[in-house]
């Protein structure tokens, strides 16, 4: 509920020029400004009212005291239509300072009965010009030589005609020093009131400023932990490569050994423990490569490619992939596409991770590799296209479509299984090329991902290289991984007498 207070402050803000309002000093000292020139007058004329009332014979001096009081309501409305508050502010002070020496010349001087309204000056020259030194310095100026002139034309020119009676004058002097009073009061009040508001502003402002803090350092903290993820992931994509691999690797003897053995039951296990160490060991190497990503230690390898031969080649590696689940691969490329300057190795990654779930989420369908280049901002640029006839894509799953361990929904990832890792790793490898990834999709109609890169980087500066001991690990780890399957491939007959013979179902009792 807005509070009085408030909805005065919206009255007198309407009031307050743009350029005024949008200075928090400036606009309190307005807000003073208006509060005294719009109350003011209904104190103030208590004064000539009571000069009129007490006075038998009253003359032109209380019609001329009544009018200058009453002419403070003008400057809100001189203060709205053309600005120039400090030009306003010394005028009015002059107002103030002329309306009760104007009182005093005619009753009573240096004793005037409406002599107090004098210590009113300083205090509102104080609240409109604020800490201004040079504003001070013409208000009190001002000020000093009104007294001066004030003092000279009494002395040398009375004109006290004021006819009322002494009970009279000791009553007009508790008039006005009651609305004197009063009038300092309000002031005080209001001005005791900016004061909270600006306290209050300010708690608010330190509280803010702690909360940033708690912010910033709860960032760091979460840009450590994320750094320690990355590399505790990194290390233990490492440690779980080399053992996949020998899995891999022994799987491949075995299975080799059944084929020539015509092992029927043991050839369909072994193959299921063959393409399952694959499929874990993709698995390991997309969060691998998601880390150090990441962590930016991700090189970049930039070289000549012939684009044509890229993009067929990524696509006949999934064309038994594609046989299996019914679909068949189309490849359209608009000749020529030229040479293209890239990490051809991340691009093959990246377009392998779009195919890979176009095939996973398309059954008896078409899986289309479109290719075209054209002019862009920055040059020339590739654009693929992935289309497939799958079971497409709701809109309301795009925004997360990208991000890790993200998948189309539940019984989509029971259907057809998946980490929700493919794609994310995909956008993370084309926005590290320069380029993008974006998707357009309709269910049961298809999807349709475009991942576009500029054709030629070779003059972008890559990744800068990084020894890192994560790197370091990784070339012990593939050197131990070829040494093993050295010596497996050495000691393959001994292995073949000595295996234990896979029986039907063994792979599921295991």
């Amino acid at each position: 509920m807005t509070t009085a207070l408030e909805r005065l402050n919206q009255f007198t803000d309407w009031f307050i020029p743009e350029d005024i309002a949008c200075d928090r000093e400036n606009r309190k000292q307005a807000r003073m400004f208006l509060y005294s020139h719009i109350f003011g007058p209904f104190i103030g004329n208590t004064v000539p009212l009571a000069l009129y009332l007490f006075d038998p014979t009253p003359g032109y001096d209380i019609a001329v005291l009544a009018a200058s009081i009453t002419a403070f309501w003008i400057y809100p409305f001189v203060l709205r239509a053309f600005g120039g508050y400090k030009v306003l502010a010394v005028i009015s002070v002059q107002n103030l300072i002329f309306s009760i020496l104007w009182s005093c010349y005619f009753h009573g001087g240096v004793t005037s009965p409406t002599l107090p309204w004098v210590l009113t000056i300083p205090l509102l020259a104080f609240f409109y010009v604020g800490p201004s030194p040079k504003m001070r310095t013409i208000v009190l100026s001002q000020f000093l030589l009104s007294l001066i002139t004030f003092y000279f034309l009494y002395r040398n020119s009375p004109n006290d005609v004021g006819g009322i009676s002494l009970g009279a004058t000791q009553a007009l002097g508790l008039v006005s020093t009651t609305a004197a009073s009063l009038y300092v009061t309000m002031m005080a009040l209001f001005y005791a009131n900016a004061l909270a508001s600006q306290v209050e502003l300010e708690g608010e402002m330190r509280e803010h400023q702690i909360t940033a803090a708690e912010l910033r350092q709860a960032t760091e903290d979460a840009q450590n932990a994320g750094a320690a993820k990355s590399d505790f992931l990194a290390k233990m994509s490492h440690e779980l490569r080399t053992p996949l691999n020998a899995v891999i690797g022994y799987s491949e003897i075995l299975l080799e050994d059944a084929v020539d053995e015509n092992d029927a039951n043991s050839v369909a296990d072994l193959r299921k423990i063959h393409s399952a160490g694959h499929y874990l060991l993709k698995l390991v190497n997309e969060v691998l490569d998601l880390s150090k990503i990441e962590a930016g230690k991700m090189e970049l390898f930039v070289e000549a490619a012939d684009c044509g031969a890229l993009l067929r080649k990524v696509a006949s590696s999934f064309e038994d992939a594609a046989r299996e689940r019914g679909n068949r691969i189309v490849v359209e490329l608009a000749e020529p596409l030229g040479t293209l300057f890239t990490d051809a190795a991340k691009l093959s990654q990246a377009l392998s991770q779009i195919l890979d779930n176009a095939i996973k989420f398309s059954s008896q369908g078409v899986v289309t590799l479109a290719a075209s280049c054209g002019e862009a901002g920055q040059g020339r640029e590739l654009t693929i296209q992935v289309r497939d006839t799958g079971q497409g894509i709701g809109k309301e799953k795009f925004a997360n479509l990208f991000e890790q361990f993200s998948v189309v929904g539940d019984t989509s990832e029971t259907k057809y299984g998946g980490t929700g890792l493919g794609l994310a790793l995909a956008k993370k490898l084309c926005n590290l090329l320069r380029g993008e990834i974006d998707v357009a999709s309709e269910i049961g109609v298809g999807s349709c991902f475009t991942i576009r890169i500029p054709m030629n980087a070779k003059d972008q500066p890559p990744a800068a290289p990084d020894a890192t001991d994560v790197e370091a690990e990784l070339a012990k780890a593939e050197a131990g991984i070829g040494q093993l399957q050295a010596v497996a491939k050495a000691s393959k007959p001994a292995v073949s007498r000595d295996a234990p013979k896979l029986r039907k179902g063994g792979a599921a009792n295991a």
